[in-house]
């Protein structure tokens, strides 16, 4: 199961260049059951890795613009710290329905932005290549929170509001993607948050599924599969939300019912 799943999560990764940690999150939390925290310094390194992976496939293109790529990462850093950081203090609670639903909720409003009507000025990152690093700083706070966003995000950013071209869009989100992934693994290697085991087994699917992705992503029609992409995580999100809601609800019930009793036992005589 682990190995299917990383080789679907890579191939999608190397189609499209998105889809790393909005399905990653979600497989190891609903699926494989992992604590929130673990669940995403986990998807950090794995897709990390995928980007690593991919990475040479553009840059021998020479599909990666180098200014855009600096301003991006001048603002998404500081963001992703400050992501890393809440993520650290919701998780230090446990695996609490309550960081559930706060990363279903990212997970959702992140995919959805796909389906959002675009409104594009191709012109707008030329004119205005200093606002880059303030439109980074949420990307980089939600990759931070959730290790997703990076990809979604970044990719719709370049798309619409600079004038570089599709390949070039992929490329240079990958590489910043994989900058992005550097940081937040280092950053939970060094508190512990990664299943090393389920980490493994996911790369034994990964790295062959992210490799035959690059390989395909001439052939097949990116903008089309990333709809479909955006759709399943969106559904992801959301089913996050329920499962955290129900654990929500199932956690209330005992502790609504201990206090009635604590509240009758006062009362007897």
């Amino acid at each position: 199961m682990h190995l299917l799943l990383g080789f679907l999560i890579a191939l999608v990764v190397g189609l499209t260049g998105i889809g790393g940690g909005s399905f990653t999150v979600p497989a190891l939390l609903l699926i494989i059951g992992l604590p929130a925290g673990e669940a995403v310094g986990t998807a950090f390194v794995f897709a990390g890795v995928l980007r690593l992976i991919a990475a040479p496939f553009y840059l021998v293109d020479r599909h990666v613009h180098g200014r855009y790529f600096r301003l991006l990462l001048t603002g998404a850093v500081p963001g992703l710290v400050c992501g890393i950081v809440a993520l650290r203090i919701l998780a230090g609670v446990g695996n609490s329905p309550a960081i559930i639903i706060s990363l279903g909720i990212v997970l959702a409003l992140t995919s959805s932005v796909t389906f959002l009507p675009r409104i594009q000025n191709h012109g707008f990152a030329v004119r205005n290549a200093r606002w880059l690093p303030w439109l980074a700083f949420p990307i980089g706070l939600e990759s931070g929170f959730s290790s997703a966003g990076a990809g979604a995000l970044g990719t719709v950013l370049l798309l619409n509001y600079s004038e570089m071209s599709a390949p070039q869009v992929v490329g240079t989100d990958i590489l910043f993607g994989l900058v992005l992934a550097v940081i937040g693994s280092a950053a939970h290697w060094s508190v512990g948050t990664i299943s090393t085991p389920i980490l493994l087994q996911l790369l034994g699917g990964g790295v062959p599924g992210v490799i035959v992705g690059c390989l395909l992503a001439r052939k097949v029609p990116a903008q089309k599969l990333r709809v479909v992409v955006a759709a399943v995580a969106l559904l992801a999100g959301l089913q996050l939300v329920w499962s955290g809601v129900r654990a929500l609800a199932a956690h209330r019930v005992p502790a609504m019912a201990k206090l009635d009793a604590q509240v009758s036992g006062a009362f007897r005589p």
